[in-house]
């Protein structure tokens, strides 16, 4: 039943038709779901006193002095039996008793439940669990209990009673909230508490605990100004209200942050889910069972493993495995990891980074990846590589965490990744030594021993067959190089064909043996190794192999691998898992395939040998750029319809996916974002340029992403200048809209102008009527940003004319919601209320979800400028909640803004501060700095409004420095919040 408060059933047992009483709101009660009559306020009141009660008897004057205090009606006695009469015939006998001239409720054995009784169970129930260390289950068990409040406790209850009981039952309610948000606090969960903390601290202005919890949650939060702008403010208020100094734990707290105290960071990463365990990461690959010799290396790396991992260790320990490629480097390491995992027990990390390859992972990129494992929220993952590193370093502070860093680069490409804590070991494997690696244990792994080599042999083909012919298996393994690679490569095709013999095979390998000869060194005697396998494959095998390794990207999808190779998926999988069989391929997930590194460039070396003519190769990746395309322009289809951009992309000989929901749609464009992205990136030949640039246009949501905005940008630039060198004008023209919108999106007016005014004579000039739109739609949104009024009005005029010629009604919502806001920031509000009106029933009428979350996103503004703020919560409200279903990072931070700014004109700066603190949060990373100070001004003035000015001024100098380094017109209103005196 709508309005019953749901208080948990105690035992997993069924009580429908128990009794279930709530004072933690308005006084009421039930029969299983069936709400009881309470009666007149007095009357529900005694029912109140008597439940607070828990049980024991209160007499007669006990209850007319609760309900009258010191004037009590002239029946008062008479008033107190009549209302017990009646609570009995609604209750029952058995639960409202009278005894000894009293009245009494017992709820004791069955008889009911209580929700603050309930809520102190589950109160002590959460302490149990953190003692114990669970403090996910303990944060989500007290977050059950605050939920039972349904607003004032005992609303709107008469009597000097229901006063003193109201204000301790807030006091519970506060210290639960304060244990919850201390335990937030210890799981990493900082940047969201900030949020709570201001919303409560503004509530409850003179309660030092939530004031040192804010301290230290903005501390956390890098806000060391702010933290310290708090004390300021609690000392400030304090002695205006109570002449007193704030407590010593709040100046203890306040040296400590002055001093950077390093015990005040945080003690781990936030947990990903409030209700799981602490995340141990368990990322090592499977070691090899048949692992042979290396018994030296194995031990010297062991013992210093277990140094790092003793009581007694005091250095974080580095081993650093150097040797050429196919030695057996990462095959060493793996196996020494895993016999040291018990000593590890927070976890073990691993990654490959591509050090071999022509594009090695990026620092930056696998420590968001390693935060991530770690439990971090993506909110709380830093943009910079040295603030992620310093993270990084943090969560792992206290832990016992193994981190295997294969396939180095340089040691430069390392040292972001060390966990630099005692308790902690790195093992790193690389083609160099990496002699500047400072305090690492180096150690060079050559190829095995002639002894070693015949015994990994023996392990894999059999002993019997090797021991009838051990001269042709000598012959094998030297031919080999006695590198491992190499000789697990051979052993696995003999093992696969029961009808040769080893002689056979080392005759095989007679060709093979010279070029060994004659190429000594490097990668070449891994290259020889390869040629062994890859001659063994089938002829489909083999064309598999050759053409998959044309492809850019970390790895490749099922779907995406049958459009390289032109075969059904069913075929194609079958091809891909034959080859994993062979250690050609990885399998890196289900369905998700990749090369190791040196394999991808020996893969590609025959396709340049074997696939001939080159139009072979070519039409590979042109059926996987085409499979991109097809397939994301399906995703921005369903995730707007009616728009026109489909209709103007190049079109696909090669078909795409197609989806059954926009969640599964953008499930897709999200996972498979560095692939197509790659795909874009090596898709630059005047023959495929054209539709790669299309591709990354119909991609545009991972500029907003944040984690693959950089990458978008990088590649658009790129895709311009390929563009331009070629003379592709139309191509070029597309290009430049995809840099003038990421860089609209990260703040960078300037260039996003320059970009979108070349698109603009660039598409006149190729005719391309749908660019012009757009590109005169992003610049009249950069004249607003200007305040550029008049051009932005002519060039979004001139869009909604285009967009209308092109009949694309979407893009004409679209800038008739942009002219919108030109209309009201020119004081032209009712017009300005009508036209982003206009856009969103546009959208309405096209089932526009996503898009007409932008509308109610510009309606939401104009209604706040007219004064209409319950209707522009609504509308900003919906916006929100589409925003957030569509991972629309940006738009999601943009929204929280415009509601405080909302909140701030409905005089509500608590709920404004809460909002604007909850849109830094969500626009980490993204968004660029000029959105970052226009957040942070709105938050100064909602912390001034709660008393909070000394944050406030902390927000508003950030907000300066960022708006004068950018010389924006805002500096100016921020200089006059900080010196009004000066202004005027």
């Amino acid at each position: 039943m709508d309005g019953v408060p749901r208080v948990p059933e105690q035992g997993g047992r069924a009580k429908s038709a128990a009794l279930r009483f709530a004072v933690l709101g308005p006084v009421r009660a039930w029969r299983g779901e069936e709400p009881l009559p309470a009666g007149s306020p007095q009357q529900r009141a005694l029912l109140a006193v008597l439940l607070l009660r828990e049980g024991r008897t209160a007499t007669a004057a006990e209850l007319i002095d609760a309900l009258w205090g010191d004037e009590p009606p002239a029946q008062a006695l008479a008033t107190v039996r009549t209302y017990a009469s009646r609570l009995r015939k609604t209750l029952g006998p058995e639960i409202l008793v009278s005894e000894a001239g009293g009245y009494a409720i017992r709820l004791s054995g069955g008889g009911g439940t209580l929700d603050v009784t309930v809520a102190q169970e589950l109160a002590s129930d959460a302490e149990k669990a953190r003692s114990a260390g669970d403090l996910c289950h303990a944060r989500d068990v007290l977050r059950r209990a605050l939920d039972l409040w349904e607003g004032e406790p005992l609303a709107n209850m008469p009597g000097p009673s229901a006063d003193t009981q109201r204000a301790r039952l807030e006091e519970f309610r506060l210290q639960l909230l304060e244990s919850c948000l201390d335990m937030d606090l210890e799981q990493g969960c900082h940047a969201e508490a900030v949020s709570e903390l201001t919303a409560l601290t503004a509530a409850h202005p003179l309660r030092e605990r939530l004031r040192e919890l804010l301290m230290l949650a903005l501390y956390r939060s890098g806000r060391q100004a702010e933290a310290l702008a708090v004390y300021a403010d609690t000392r400030r208020l304090l002695a205006d209200e109570l002449g007193v100094d704030p407590r010593a734990g709040l100046k203890e707290l306040q040296q400590r942050i002055l001093q950077a105290d390093p015990g005040l960071a945080e003690p781990s990463a936030p947990a990903a889910e409030p209700a799981t365990a602490p995340v141990r990461p368990h990322q090592l690959p499977a070691t090899v069972t048949d692992f042979t010799g290396r018994l030296s290396f194995v031990n010297e790396l062991s013992d210093v493993l277990a140094a790092a991992s003793s009581d007694t260790g005091r250095v974080m320990a580095v081993s650093a495995l150097a040797g050429i490629g196919g030695v057996g480097k990462t095959t060493l390491a793996v196996h020494v990891a895993h016999q040291a995992r018990a000593a590890f027990p927070d976890g073990q990390l691993y990654v490959d980074l591509q050090g071999a390859g022509a594009r090695s992972a990026e620092p930056q990129t696998v420590l968001g990846a390693f935060l991530r494992a770690l439990g971090t929220a993506d909110s709380a993952i830093p943009d910079s590589l040295e603030e992620r590193s310093a993270l990084y370093r943090s969560v792992l502070d206290g832990r016992r965490v193994l981190v295997l860093l294969d396939n180095a680069r340089d040691a430069a490409q390392v040292r972001p990744l060390l966990p630099g804590t005692e308790g902690c070991a790195a093992l790193v494997t690389s083609r160099v030594r990496m002699v500047d690696l400072a305090g690492a244990h180096l150690i060079d792994l050559d190829v095995m021993s002639p002894e070693e080599a015949l015994q990994l042999f023996t392990r894999i083909v059999g002993r019997e067959r090797v021991e009838s012919e051990r001269e042709a298996a000598l012959d094998v393994v030297a031919a080999c190089g006695f590198l491992p690679l190499a000789i697990r490569i051979a052993a696995s095709r003999l093992s696969a064909r029961r009808t040769w013999t080893v002689s056979v095979l080392a005759a095989k390998l007679g060709d093979e043996r010279r070029r060994l000869d004659e190429l000594q060194a490097g990668d070449l005697a891994v290259k020889a190794t390869f040629e062994l396998g890859y001659g063994q494959l089938e002829p489909a095998q083999a064309r598999a192999f050759r053409l998959l390794g044309l492809a850019d990207g970390p790895d490749i999808s099922l779907a995406a691998a049958a459009a390289v190779i032109d075969l059904p998926v069913e075929a194609t999988e079958d091809l891909l898992e034959s080859l994993v069989d062979t250690s050609l391929l990885e399998s890196a997930a289900p369905g998700r395939y990749r090369y190791h590194d040196l394999v991808r460039l020996y893969a590609r070396a025959c396709a340049e040998r074997d696939e001939q003519p080159t139009s072979l190769r070519a039409g590979a990746l042109s059926r996987l750029l085409d499979f991109y395309l097809a397939t994301t322009a399906g995703v921005y289809a369903i995730d707007r319809p009616g728009d026109r951009l489909v209709d103007h992309l190049e079109t696909t000989q090669y078909p795409g996916l197609t989806f059954a929901d926009r969640h599964q749609a953008q499930d897709w464009l999200y996972a498979e974002a560095v692939s197509t992205l790659a795909c874009v990136r090596q898709s630059t030949g005047p023959d495929t340029l054209p539709r790669a640039v299309d591709l990354l246009w119909a991609a545009c949501d991972l500029a907003e992403s944040g984690a693959n905005s950089k990458e978008y940008e990088t590649i658009a630039a790129a895709a311009r200048s390929a563009a331009r060198e070629t003379g592709a004008i139309r191509a070029e023209a597309r290009a430049l809209t995809t840099l003038a919108f990421v860089n609209h999106i990260t703040g960078r007016f300037d260039p996003a102008d320059q970009a979108a005014a070349r698109a603009l004579e660039l598409a006149l000039a190729a005719d391309d009527p749908l660019t012009s739109c757009w590109s005169s739609n992003i610049l009249g949104v950069i004249a607003l940003y200007q305040n550029r009024h008049e051009d932005g009005e002519a060039h979004l005029t001139r869009a909604i004319e285009n967009f209308r010629a092109c009949e694309d009604r979407p893009g004409e919502a679209s800038a008739l919601c942009n002219l919108s806001r030109i209309h009201l920031a020119t004081g032209r509000t009712e017009s300005a209320v009508a036209l982003a009106q206009q856009g969103t029933d546009m959208y309405d009428d096209m089932d526009h979800a996503l898009k007409g979350a932008n509308g109610r996103y510009a309606l939401g503004l104009a209604l706040t400028e007219s004064g209409r703020l319950s209707e522009a919560v609504d509308r900003l409200e919906e916006a929100l909640e589409v925003f957030r279903d569509s991972r629309q990072r940006l738009w999601e931070g943009m929204t929280l803004f415009r509601l405080a700014e909302a909140d701030l004109a409905a005089r509500k700066p608590a709920q404004a501060a809460a909002n604007a603190e909850l849109a830094l949060t969500v626009l980490r990373g993204i968004g660029g700095d000029w959105r970052r100070a226009n957040v942070l001004t709105v938050l100064g003035r909602a912390l001034s409004g709660i008393g909070q000015s000394g944050r406030a001024q902390v927000c508003w100098h950030e907000a300066l420095d960022v708006f004068e380094s950018l010389d924006a017109p805002e500096s100016s209103e921020v200089r006059a919040l900080l010196n009004p005196l000066a202004v005027a």
